[in-house]
């Protein structure tokens, strides 16, 4: 008795449940299992883990259609007697055949043996590489949860510190928007508005220094070196802690300039920037000097043997030698652009220019106040395109080139958000 089956419609389907991509079932039972291996088989980097593959090989059988139907024929002892017969002849007949395709085949072996060779190779490279993704994968999963404890037992241990770093920097963040947004009100920021903000921030500069007070972060300040060789996560805290709190304060003399330059325009407003600028500039050479107190005594530790302490402390002051070399120039060139009289970018504009041009600035769309006539010979208000000038190069109107390439100007109030910790 013979039975046949088609198993279309039990292994031939996709599945419907679910998100599907490369033939992975992407569910929240792989992604807790194995997240990192069902993310990378998911993107298609990895090929699938199939469970069911045996199973659905010999419940599907090699057929694709049918409906699932069956059928049986019942065979006789007459009819296995006529199929023993034919059997044989058929076999007969398929040796023959089998001998004559072995001889096409030994023909064309020669010529498809370097590509199908070619080929393989590659095949074989790709798996071992697949091979070892996976394996990277999976050694990763597993260190992960204990990563993570490690993670959670560190934070707990320094939980103040981690509350404080975060705090300070959140309030830097909204004090640099703070700062940017006065300085574009232009004539309409407020005196008092000024002061509240100028006393918010020393106010909170001394909260800071007064809740630390035991902690050495008031030496590095002045340039002298913790009393004790800080552990390397406190010393990482207390430069971060300077360097903003620097910023802040820098912040606050910054509001003082944007009131003594309350109605500036013209070349007022531009010296505003400049002076923005120079200390902006200022405050980035003295924040690259900060941390080299702390690291000074931190690698100046005799336990770990005279000449390796000196060794590593030569090698960190000529590291840092040369980043401060690089913020003196910066410095100077600030300082040289604010002493510069004339436009770098062009000249003030004559009467006759002005009338020429038609007396409207194309910016802000008024009569002309001190004119600048650029290179490309387009009048504009110089407190427009001086602020214009402090995020482009060219000009507004035929973008040609106007403004050489020089230092980054800071005259819109902003400040760098980079931690100086090295």
């Amino acid at each position: 008795m013979e039975a046949t089956g088609v198993g279309g419609g039990i292994g031939g389907s996709s599945g419907s449940g679910g998100s599907r991509r490369y033939g992975v079932q992407f569910s929240a039972s792989n992604i807790i299992q194995a997240p990192l291996t069902a993310l990378l088989e998911y993107s298609g980097i990895l090929r699938p883990r199939s469970s069911h593959t045996e199973e659905e090989r010999l419940i599907g059988g090699g057929g694709s259609g049918g409906g699932g139907e069956v059928s049986i024929r019942i065979i006789g002892g007459g009819d296995q007697d006529h199929e023993r017969q034919e059997g044989s002849t058929d076999q007969i007949a398929r040796d023959v055949g089998r001998g004559e395709s072995l001889l096409g085949e030994g023909a064309s072996s020669s010529s498809s043996s370097s590509a199908v060779g070619g080929g393989g190779g590659n095949n074989r490279d790709s798996s071992y590489q697949r091979y070892d993704i996976q394996l990277i994968a999976r050694w990763i999963e597993q260190i992960l949860p204990f990563s993570l404890l490690l993670l959670v037992v560190f934070i707990r241990q320094h939980l103040q510190g981690f509350f404080v770093t975060i705090w300070i920097a959140a309030v830097m963040f909204k004090s640099n928007d703070i700062l940017r947004r006065q300085t574009a009100l232009k004539g309409e920021r407020k005196i008092p508005v000024l002061i509240c903000i100028t006393l918010l921030f020393m106010v909170h500069v001394v909260a800071v220094y007064w809740w630390h007070r035991n902690d050495d972060l008031l030496f590095p300040l002045i340039m002298v070196a913790p009393r004790s060789i800080p552990p390397f996560w406190h010393a990482i805290f207390i430069i971060m802690v300077n360097d903003t709190m620097v910023r802040q304060a820098a912040m606050a003399f910054k509001c003082v300039i944007l009131m003594y330059y309350k109605n500036s325009r013209g070349r007022n407003y531009r010296k505003q920037g400049q002076m923005l600028t120079v200390v902006e500039y200022l405050l980035l050479l003295y924040r690259a000097l900060l941390p080299a107190p702390v690291w000074y005594r931190f690698f100046l530790n005799k336990e770990y043997g005279s000449l390796f302490s000196s060794l590593t402390t030569g090698l960190y002051l000529t590291f840092k030698l040369t980043s401060i070399v690089e913020k003196v120039q910066s410095f100077f060139t600030a300082l040289k652009a604010l002493s510069r009289k004339e436009v770098h970018y062009g000249s003030y504009a004559t009467t006759d220019q002005v009338l020429a041009s038609g007396d409207l600035c194309a910016i802000c769309q008024e009569k002309m106040h001190a004119p600048i006539l650029l290179r490309c010979k387009h009048i504009f208000c110089e407190d427009c395109v001086s602020e214009w000038f402090e995020r482009e190069r060219t000009c507004p109107l035929c973008r040609a080139l106007v403004k050489p390439a020089d230092l980054k100007s800071f005259g819109d109030g902003s400040t760098s958000l980079f931690f100086q910790l090295f």
